[in-house]
């Protein structure tokens, strides 16, 4: 059974950009490596501040459909329900952060 995560990038100055893929780390690395040119890679969006996983690819896209509909105050009030401090929740298990 695969697992699906809905996620928030985020880098100092607090810009969001919220995603979707089959595979936590190796997105996340991505984004903290500029592989895939645009949004994250033009504004730094180096941190993981929140994330969330299904086994249901139909239900996460609806999520994160969802979470994109949001006005930022309500996305900033889900990250800080479970990340108050908008730590990097991908240094547990990448190396190399910028």
């Amino acid at each position: 059974m695969a697992d699906y995560y809905v996620y928030i990038m985020s880098n100092c100055s607090r810009v969001l950009y919220t995603g979707i893929t089959n595979s936590l780390e190796r997105r996340v690395q991505e984004h903290k490596m500029k592989q895939v040119p645009g949004f994250t890679a033009r504004y730094n969006l180096f941190k993981l501040v929140y994330y969330e996983n299904t086994d249901d690819v139909y239900a996460a896209i609806a999520r994160e459909k969802q979470i994109k509909g949001w006005l930022r105050k309500k996305k900033v009030e889900l990250i800080e329900s479970v990340n108050p401090e908008w730590r990097d929740l991908s240094l547990e298990w990448t190396q190399d952060n910028p």
